[in-house]
């Protein structure tokens, strides 16, 4: 089985990988973490650089940063005894884990949720959704759960 874990720095990555972690999966099994490194956007980027930086210096050290979040996530999940690789793309998340899953072809999709609703959800959108509407493979979308008071 080909389990495809997406992940970003986050406490929704960090309940995906635990559940990830949890499961007992068929034997030779292999996890891929991927992480998506995202362009940076012109505003934002001159927020990156300083007076001696460039563009493509950012967009290396973002890149840079995406790759050790995968990587730490891989070594999380060590010792389940499956094989587990981290890769890291380029791109937008929405778009990225679909096309490494088919790729890869994924036998399923693993990603934590943001929760986000009403006007967030629409002017940010949900990487979630997005996924689950256009993966080639089944998907699990894993919610951080909140103690109620």
């Amino acid at each position: 089985m080909k389990i495809l874990l997406a992940v970003d720095d986050s406490k929704y990555s960090d309940a995906a990988i635990r559940e990830v972690m949890k499961r007992p999966w068929p034997a030779k099994s292999t996890i891929r973490v991927v992480t998506v490194a995202e362009k940076l956007p012109p505003p934002a980027a001159e927020l990156w650089i300083d007076a001696h930086g460039s563009l493509e210096a950012a967009e290396g050290q973002v890149h840079e940063h995406a790759a050790k979040i995968s990587k730490k996530a891989a070594a999380k999940l060590g010792g389940k005894g499956v094989k587990i690789d981290s890769v890291t793309r380029d791109g937008h998340p929405r778009s990225a884990i679909v096309d490494e899953a088919e790729r890869w072809k994924a036998d399923l999709i693993v990603v934590g949720s943001h929760g986000r609703t009403g006007v967030t959800r629409l002017l940010i959108g949900s990487v979630a959704q997005s996924v689950v509407s256009h993966a080639p493979c089944s998907v699990e979308v894993v919610r951080k759960r909140t103690r109620k008071a």
